[in-house]
């Protein structure tokens, strides 16, 4: 599978989420889509980042836009941390990164000088055809949300 590029059709794909649900891009035709990926569940920046698309929520829907988070943590630990923030959208399971793949998200780190490979924190604009309109890599969370949205508007 190869991964996605700017300006060009997301390849449909399949992913589980929270609340029993089974996500395809092309049951989403129609609506602007976000991905966004974080490391993991329950650490500060990770956290920031999803109250904050969770509290530009009505704004997003407003613009016709769904919004998912994806990490590689299970669907249980998701469930738990969505209740917990009141997420109004839904979390991805990429335990087998089909989609850390699918939009190379997975890159080597450092912490604690150990390296290992982890998700680095990107979001990914998709318009209501299925077409790949902008993408942040290496995302700071300060602010994030606020210009995805004015990308949204842009659209």
């Amino acid at each position: 599978m190869s991964s996605v590029a700017l300006n060009q059709p997301v390849p449909d794909f399949q992913a589980q989420a929270t609340g029993d649900q089974s996500i395809t891009l092309a049951d989403l035709k129609g609506k602007n889509v976000i991905i966004y990926f974080y490391p993991k569940d329950n650490t500060p920046g990770c956290t920031t980042e999803g109250q904050d698309f969770r509290d530009r929520m009505e704004q997003f829907t407003a613009l016709n836009t769904e919004i998912f988070g994806v990490s590689r943590d299970s669907l249980r630990v998701h469930e738990n941390f969505r209740a917990k923030h009141e997420f109004p959208f839904h979390l991805i399971s990429d335990k087998d990164e089909d989609l850390c793949k699918l939009f190379d998200v997975i890159k080597l780190k450092k912490l604690y000088g150990k390296e290992h490979l982890g998700i680095e924190r990107s979001t990914f604009l998709i318009d209501k055809k299925g077409v790949l309109r902008q993408e942040w890599r290496g995302v700071k969370v300060k602010g994030h949300a606020d210009e995805v949205l004015d990308a949204v508007k842009a659209l």
